[in-house]
């Protein structure tokens, strides 16, 4: 039997709140749309002249349908969190989704993809946020096409669950990687987790303008304490970075501000889930996750 970590019920308890349905039924909702990077990409990034790719062995070697772009040995969390929402099917990446697929949301993120459009490019072609973005726009246009009208589209999306998780490469593939960013000698941490969450705020309002209003954030985990890290940046290998991860800290309480500032627009129902804490109760309890 598959098992899923505790996180990930918290994740779906807190989204069919945010619905306003109980956490029975199925599906909670109509639709699921996903925002993010290669922790949930399932296969954006497939034909694009890229080396953040995965669709290749050894990845997807527990998946039915084997690599199909999923940085992972088989289901990602959104894929866990469209089961447990009560899909039919996984929600399905954009660049392969068709108007019917629409209807029930479709994944945009895109593994290396930030906040800033500049991040990750040493990888080669990803799509940034402010790309993903372009994209559900156009989804969205397609969406009152199909519903009719622009008043029938945004009672649908209204009704959506919608994650966004952004950040993590703006720190590892960009402040954190000197030799090609200038970032890091550009702002101080806490200069650079403003920069970061304006540009953000700023994005989100497009989601929100444009129908989006039951949102979970994501915030950014200890990505110090990642294999990448402890191998290039570790004191002994095994500690985390600490430097690193007391820049994600910064960053993640300007996302619990924006949220709060989201929360005070009509109809808005955005949530964080803290990732760096549930990362810290894992570590504790490590029999938590088996």
């Amino acid at each position: 039997m598959e098992r899923v970590s505790p996180w990930l019920l918290l994740v779906v308890l807190l989204v069919a709140a945010a619905s306003g349905r109980s956490a029975r039924g199925d599906p909670q909702v109509p639709c699921y749309f996903v925002f993010g990077d290669s922790l949930v990409d399932n296969g954006n990034n497939n034909d694009i002249a890229s080396l953040a790719r995965a669709n290749y062995p050894p990845y997807g070697i527990d998946f039915p349908g084997g690599a199909t772009g999923r940085f992972s040995n088989g289901l990602t969390t959104v894929d866990a969190i469209s089961r447990l929402l009560g899909f039919d099917d996984y929600i399905p990446a954009y660049a392969g989704a068709n108007n019917d697929q629409l209807l029930s949301g479709v994944n945009f993120a895109s593994a290396a993809a930030g906040i800033r459009d500049e991040t990750g490019q040493q990888l080669g072609q990803r799509i940034s946020f402010g790309g993903q973005l372009q994209n559900y726009q156009a989804a969205v246009q397609q969406l009152v096409s199909i519903l009719g009208d622009e008043d029938s589209a945004a009672n649908h999306l209204s009704q959506c669950i919608f994650t966004v998780g952004m950040g993590s490469n703006d720190y590892l593939n960009n402040y954190f990687m000197p030799a090609v960013y200038a970032t890091s000698r550009q702002y101080t941490p806490e200069q650079y987790a403003d920069v970061l969450a304006s540009q953000y705020t700023q994005q989100l309002r497009i989601l929100y303008n444009n129908g989006a209003r039951k949102v979970a954030l994501m915030g950014v985990g200890q990505v110090g304490c990642s294999p990448n890290e402890l191998a290039q940046q570790s004191s002994d290998g095994v500690t985390c970075v600490a430097r690193i991860n007391g820049a994600i800290e910064i960053f993640n309480r300007k996302l619990v501000e924006l949220v709060d500032q989201f929360n005070t627009l009509p109809g808005a129902h955005f949530t964080y889930i803290n990732a760096y804490g549930i990362f810290q109760d894992i570590i504790r309890s490590p029999g938590a996750n088996a």
